[in-house]
């Protein structure tokens, strides 16, 4: 029976998978994925993590208790920094000791340190300290790596195009094609362990479709555009996600064929009560395009959240169709014909 590892279906997951995936595989290792978030996997989660932890760690929990049994090893990754002179949120840097401490009978845990604060010389050392679990080669593990990268390369190069993690996770990004130049665009922000869940997310994104409109997140809009846009702000933005978000925010108000911006956050989120309250006030200001904040926890409700949704979306449409961006009351004013 061949070696197992488990990878948890939460939080960097929907980077990083296209690249972990190959490399252990080409180790004649069996990856072995949780399942896809589900009520039962919410419920371990809360019960088995620390109360103040945002939903995102809760569930990624409960990823892990529905693989525990399942498999030799988990990988659980202590992501520090992944952009040079950035940090991402602290609750990765100590993600494996959360994990560890939180449930019991584990199988062994891989835990490499990411670190590229300074930068990515270090790598290789990540790369054997994670493949020397599984064989003492280190030409066949180099070799894995360069493969697996270079995998991890397309998938990237396919979410440019405009390809969510959320359309088709299992390797088919790189016979992906965006269909058609629909014009009637929303930005959607949000880290990606929200968004692409479907669950957490409420399957925003897919029902934002449905209503006609192309989706798009910071993940789609080009890197150079984001470090540009980010950096008019007066203070350089040491937190990654926060950057990514700020900037698509502020590319986002620029473009005419984006309708409307969305954020989604969940509730207790440190880094998004910063970010979003920066890119509240700046849509306010400086753009005529409709905003809303959709905020998620384990005991948000569907039918609250879609209707919140739905509101938003009239909202657009009418300001479209019948305002120009004019305020609802500016036709008329206490009988009278406004000036505006």
């Amino acid at each position: 029976m061949p070696v197992r590892i488990g990878i948890p279906r939460g939080l960097l997951y929907y980077y990083y998978y296209p690249l972990w995936e190959k490399f252990f595989t080409l180790l004649d290792v069996e990856v072995v994925v949780s399942d896809k978030t589900n009520n039962q996997i919410v419920v371990e989660g809360v019960r088995n993590c620390v109360e103040d932890s945002c939903l995102p760690v809760k569930i990624y929990h409960g990823h892990v208790m529905n693989l525990k049994d399942r498999v030799d090893y988990i990988l659980i990754p202590k992501m520090m920094s992944i952009q040079k002179k950035e940090f991402i949120c602290p609750k990765f840097c100590g993600l494996p000791e959360m994990v560890r401490h939180s449930l019991q009978d584990l199988p062994v845990v891989i835990e490499p340190t990411i670190d590229f604060w300074k930068s990515k010389e270090n790598l290789m050392e990540t790369v054997y300290e994670m493949g020397g679990c599984f064989t003492g080669n280190k030409n066949k593990m180099k070799d894995a790596f360069q493969k697996a990268l270079a995998a991890f390369n397309e998938y990237k190069k396919a979410v440019k195009k405009g390809f969510l993690p959320i359309d088709d996770f299992s390797g088919q990004w790189t016979s992906w094609n965006h269909s058609g130049n629909n014009e009637n665009k929303i930005l959607v922000l949000g880290h990606p362990y929200v968004l692409y869940d479907s669950y957490i997310s409420m399957n925003l994104i897919n029902k934002l479709r449905r209503y006609g409109f192309t989706v798009i997140t910071e993940d789609n809009i080009d890197n150079e555009v984001i470090h540009e846009k980010a950096a008019i702000m007066d203070k350089r933005m040491f937190w990654t996600f926060g950057r990514k978000m700020l900037g698509a925010a502020f590319y986002g108000m620029e473009q005419e064929d984006i309708k409307g911006i969305l954020y989604l956050s969940s509730f207790v989120c440190g880094i998004d009560s910063v970010i979003c309250e920066i890119v509240e006030r700046r849509i306010r200001r400086d753009s005529k395009k409709p905003f809303a904040l959709l905020t998620v926890d384990e005991h948000t409700g569907e039918a609250g959240f879609d209707t919140r949704l739905e509101a938003f979306i009239d909202m657009m449409k009418w300001r479209e169709n019948n305002e120009s961006y004019v305020p609802a009351h500016g036709k008329y004013i206490f009988g009278r014909k406004s000036l505006i």
